[in-house]
């Protein structure tokens, strides 16, 4: 009797924690979808802590006509599993099965980086890729590029990259006066930290309940010591614009407050970071790391319901148009220290260039 008492004991204990959980990750849950009202799906090249390859010849990728000889293996590897011979992928493929296929074709090649998926809602990622809203909505993207043209740490894929994933979305009903283009090749918008501000503005702006919304990101990422204590690790992910030297870094902290925050709720935003120490850039809540361990998507330990609320309290939308103006050279002034030990040292430690 007393071991029947004692198991009786045990399994309400049991099920009074698991009902704790349960009750608490529905109250978390509930909370980011009050606060980032918008579907995010980042897909990042490499964790926080890894770099990101570029590479000199992509053909042994296989990929449809590519644009160029180099570019970013994240991108190549992922335009790989998109493609089903010179059409489109059909979707039908799972996240899981897209980020583990990934995987095994960067490491094919040589690569040692974990794709790894991010997320503002927690999917099932053996659910089929989803990164069009349907038939219905327009479709708008952001494709930054940037090789660094003339400077220290120069890069060489970046600017193919936009052109193989402004291909692919061509084929996938993005029209091109809905797509905006920053690269450093004397031909389009150059990616300075004001102008990719600006377009991030602008796809927030214009993009409405049922739209679909991609965000390319191939160039050199970055890792700066945290500013507002809000990193578990003390570090801040960071984008690395072409003038970085003079207008510094865009930091996840930034990302998150005029790029995350603002998206309306019903658009689907898909973003690809082809850059170093991308995992968490977007400080999204959720992620998943195809490592082959990994089998759900798990909620990130690590992210902050604090500075999200601070970032609410901000009041984003009427803050970005009178801010905007002055973040570039407010950012001047913190970028050298910003680096981690100078400004051109980012550009030597920040990537792998092959």
């Amino acid at each position: 009797k007393k071991l029947v008492l004692e198991r009786l004991h045990t399994s309400i204990v049991l099920c009074s924690v698991d009902r704790t959980k349960s009750i608490i990750m529905s109250s978390f849950q509930s909370r980011i979808e009050e606060e980032i009202p918008a579907d995010f799906h980042m897909i990042s090249g490499c964790d926080d802590h890894q770099t990101s390859a570029d590479v000199h010849n992509i053909s042994s990728f296989q990929l449809p006509d590519p644009q160029g000889r180099a570019g970013g293996a994240c991108t190549a590897a992922l335009l790989q599993v998109l493609y089903r011979g010179d059409s489109p992928q059909d979707q039908s493929s799972s996240w899981v099965d897209v980020l583990r296929q990934m995987r095994r074709n960067l490491a094919a090649m040589g690569y040692e980086q974990h794709p790894q998926l991010s997320s503002s809602r927690l999917i099932d990622v053996n659910s089929p890729m989803r990164i069009t809203n349907g038939h219905g909505g327009t479709r708008r993207a952001v494709l930054i590029g940037i090789n660094y043209v003339g400077q220290q740490g120069q890069l060489s894929g970046c600017h193919n990259d936009v052109r193989n994933i402004a291909k692919y979305l061509s084929s996938m009903g993005f029209q091109q006066h809905n797509m905006t283009i920053l690269m450093d090749d004397g031909m389009h918008e150059e990616p300075t930290y004001r102008n990719i501000m600006e377009a991030f503005k602008w796809i927030v702006q214009e993009s409405q309940p049922g739209d679909t919304v991609w965000i390319h990101y191939s160039g050199h990422g970055g890792s700066v010591e945290d500013d507002d204590g809000d990193e578990e690790d003390g570090r801040d992910e960071t984008l690395i614009p072409l003038d970085f030297q003079r207008a510094g870094q865009i930091r996840d902290d930034d990302l998150l407050k005029y790029l995350v925050k603002p998206m309306k709720r019903g658009v689907l935003v898909t973003c690809l970071m082809d850059c170093c120490h991308s995992g968490t850039v977007l400080d999204l809540p959720y992620n998943f790391y195809a490592d082959g361990r990994q089998t759900s998507m798990r909620r990130n330990e690590d992210f902050d319901m604090g500075h999200l609320m601070e970032i609410a309290a901000f009041g984003v939308t009427m803050a970005m148009a009178s801010d905007l103006a002055g973040m570039a050279a407010g950012a001047a002034g913190f970028a050298s220290a910003a680096s981690g030990g100078g400004a051109e040292e980012i550009l030597d430690e920040c990537c792998v260039i092959l």
